[in-house]
């Protein structure tokens, strides 16, 4: 993985900010997620193993296209459980096993129209001097009750961060079933600066979304535990793979 995106989005389909970001990585197999995975990706690995993330953060004003971002609707706490891929043209990104956020209409338009795992859920981030606290509990559809409390301390900023962090991190795009039926795999890029990365200490994190989105429930302490201040961000169009008609 490249810390710089690989190109700009010159006409994005959606801008937004992602802020307050804490990455919270435990080490698997890639045995033991491939099969959550869609067709046409494998895992993506570092050393031999390829990783789970549960990824808190806020959504700050989501426009589409080049409108302003909205104030409210656009602006929720969100916490993602995701996954590693690489497809057939070498395309590396991320899968989301689960997008728990605190808008209930945003959550049905990513549904509906994005085809991904967002849930509603009651949420809230928290500040009080170097400790940041993200709190969700789920509301729908389910399973009702996975919850999530991670607490960390932000340390000093990372200079250059290791290979393992940026693999963790400078992912350029998502892989999806994002249209029609049946839904063939496409591929959706993402540009923003490179990430401010500190050092984190987990001082508190008590959750069950990894286990909830089909995933082994963390045995071990996590391997990485990252956090970031934020980037603006530009999501470009769905690309889909060589062969799949365009409608």
């Amino acid at each position: 993985m490249t810390p710089d995106a690989p190109a700009g989005i010159r006409l994005p389909l959606l801008t937004q900010e992602w802020l307050d970001l804490t990455f919270v990585h435990w080490a698997m197999e890639p045995d033991t997620v491939a099969r959550l995975l869609p067709p046409g990706t494998v895992p993506d690995v570092h050393d031999g193993m390829t990783y789970a993330g549960l990824v808190a953060f806020r959504m700050h004003r989501v426009g589409w296209l080049r409108l302003p971002g909205v104030p409210y609707l656009g602006s929720f706490p969100e916490t993602n459980v995701r996954l590693y891929s690489v497809d057939a043209h070498g395309r590396r990104g991320v899968v989301f096993r689960s997008m728990d956020a605190a808008r209930l209409i945003p959550v049905v338009m990513g549904r509906t129209v994005f085809r991904l795992p967002y849930l509603w859920s009651r949420m809230s981030v928290r500040t009080a001097g170097d400790l940041v606290t993200y709190r969700s509990s789920r509301r729908w559809p389910g399973p009702r009750g996975a919850a999530c409390r991670i607490t960390v301390r932000t340390g000093a900023r990372i200079g250059e961060p290791t290979a393992l962090e940026h693999f963790l991190t400078a992912r350029w795009g998502m892989h999806n079933a994002f249209f029609g039926e049946p839904a063939p795999l496409a591929y959706l890029p993402n540009h923003h600066p490179r990430w401010p990365l500190y050092r984190a200490e987990l001082v508190e994190c008590r959750e069950d979304l990894v286990a909830a989105a089909g995933l082994p429930a963390p045995g071990a302490p996590a391997v990485s535990v990252l956090y970031s201040p934020g980037v603006p961000v530009r999501l470009g169009r769905p690309a889909r793979p060589a062969g799949i008609p365009t409608p």
